[in-house]
């Protein structure tokens, strides 16, 4: 079967995902390249973890570990049916995973509702598997909550900003918002990539339509 542009914007079956391993098929550094923090853990007392699909993970991950509050960032792959699965065979839209990244902060300097405020404003939740010129199931914007109370904030957050893209004639929001699965870590060329090649490509669409905030 080939794998084109259009069969990229279709979630795959959970019985035609790719298989997967058991293991992680390559190395990933243990420390964030930019603040030296590690990235699996474990992490200071009573922080808290989001996982955010939002486009390309190399733009969306600087977006955040540039945020005030946030401990430290990693890019990988969730939401989908294939363990530990590499970039390529995310690439094919056959392990159903999007591109996100892990976001460990300090709820004591920043909120889960002002984080999700940033990640409405820095990119485009109307677009469905899609961000710029990147097109494909991979890039679709999701939240992946890892409490009940996340779960609440990001609904409450998705209906906030709705209705303040209502207000600017814009479309509707196609967020995915659901409890976290299994996050799987991205190959180490990939962990804060902007950081290590500055100019390298940084693809996302924006609103423009900032968050109501009171």
């Amino acid at each position: 079967m080939i794998f084109g542009r259009a069969a990229k914007q279709t979630m795959v079956a959970p019985e035609q995902a790719l298989p997967g391993r058991a293991q992680r098929p390559y190395q990933v550094p243990e420390h964030h390249a930019v603040n030296g923090n590690s990235m699996f853990g474990p992490y200071p007392d009573g922080f808290e973890v989001a996982i955010l699909g939002l486009g390309c993970f190399w733009g969306a991950e600087r977006r955040f570990w540039q945020t005030s509050g946030v401990w430290v960032t990693a890019v990988g792959y969730s939401g989908g049916y294939t363990p530990n699965p590499t970039y390529e065979e995310t690439c094919t839209a056959r392990t159903g995973h999007a591109e996100v990244v892990l976001v460990v902060f300090d709820p004591a300097r920043i909120s889960y509702a002002e984080l999700l405020a940033k990640f409405w404003e820095i990119h485009d939740p109307t677009t469905p598997n899609r961000q710029g010129n990147d097109v494909g199931t991979q890039y679709r914007s999701a939240i992946y909550t890892t409490t009940d109370e996340q779960l609440k904030i990001a609904t409450e957050s998705r209906d906030l900003y709705q209705a303040a893209l209502a207000r600017a004639g814009l479309g509707e929001i196609t967020t995915e918002i659901a409890p976290a699965g299994e996050f799987y870590f991205a190959e180490d060329y990939h962990q804060q990539y902007l950081y290590k090649v500055p100019h390298g490509y940084d693809c996302h669409a924006q609103t423009g339509v900032p968050f109501p905030r009171s």
